[in-house]
């Protein structure tokens, strides 16, 4: 429904990951794999997941006599050391990593990042060096050229270095966890949890929840460019105390809101200028 409600298409999906087997994360999933299947899916689909998921879908499937027309590949994520590339997408440009979290049942998270940054061609190094404009295109594929003078050029000399790969760190549900951190550092965009403000430290702990303090101290001491703190616990109505106690450990921190479309790219360039742009999920709260 919520695909559908902000206008993705389901045939963008090539792939679905699963941090952990509670329901709020997980009862919807044999819906949405039978609802592909009614909208002709015929070409595959990953899905990254606890193993328990795979005997919870057999288990439905079976007793609700529903089966999928195309073929749905189950990767347990227990297979997988924290760190380990668990997807890679060439063809779009990104892969996808196991990030360890501390939750009450075995739990992952994933951190996107983006594969190999093209170097940028400077046109005007290439003019610079007489270069006719027929050798553009081979330059920028990355081939190195010959010109009629005999000069070889590679192109390094007419690239400039790529910007820092593009990445996002996914932190589902978890406690305040010090062996995550290494796995996030310099992450350009963080989701992290925060359930409660830190005068619930003792609840967090006992549910093995963060604090919006302590989501704001993970984002700090791994060095990300920008938090979004998401996962609110249902008691907090007015949500700025949450924001403003993160931004007092890291002030470069933002509400995640539903359908709200984060530009990587945007938010680099907005870190490089030293803009902190708020989101409709701040002004909301203001107001």
């Amino acid at each position: 429904m919520r695909l559908l409600e902000h206008r993705v298409k389901f045939s963008r999906l090539d792939a679905i990951f699963i941090s952990h087997l509670h329901g709020d994360h997980v009862l919807g999933i044999p819906g949405l794999l039978t609802s592909l299947g009614l909208y002709e899916r015929n070409f595959p689909l990953k899905l990254f997941a606890p193993r328990g998921l795979k005997d919870i879908l057999d288990t439905t499937f079976d007793q609700t006599s529903s089966y999928l027309n195309y073929e749905l590949e189950f990767i347990p994520t227990e297979d997988f050391e924290p760190g380990e590339v668990i997807y890679d997408n060439p063809e779009k440009g990104f892969h996808v990593e196991l990030l360890p979290l501390d939750h009450r049942i075995f739990c992952r998270g994933f951190r996107f990042v983006e594969s190999d940054p093209r170097r940028k061609f400077d046109f005007y190094k290439a003019k610079s060096l007489g270069i006719p404009n027929t050798y553009f295109k081979l330059l920028k594929q990355g081939n190195t050229i010959t010109l009629d003078d005999g000069r070889s050029i590679t192109p390094e000399q007419v690239t400039s270095d790529p910007e820092t790969p593009l990445s996002f760190a996914y932190c589902s549900d978890t406690c305040y966890s010090e062996p995550l951190i290494p796995y996030i550092k310099d992450t350009l965009l963080l989701y992290h949890e925060s359930t409660f403000l830190h005068n619930m430290l003792d609840r967090a702990t006992a549910t093995h929840h963060s604090t919006a303090l302590q989501a704001g101290q993970v984002a700090q001491k791994a060095g990300v460019g920008r938090l979004l703190l998401g996962h609110f616990s249902a008691r907090y109505k007015d949500l700025f105390p949450l924001l403003s106690e993160a931004r007092s450990a890291f002030p470069q921190t933002q509400l995640a809101r539903d359908g709200y479309v984060y530009d990587l790219k945007r938010i680099q360039q907005e870190i490089k200028s030293g803009v902190n742009e708020e989101t409709p999920a701040d002004v909301d709260i203001k107001a």
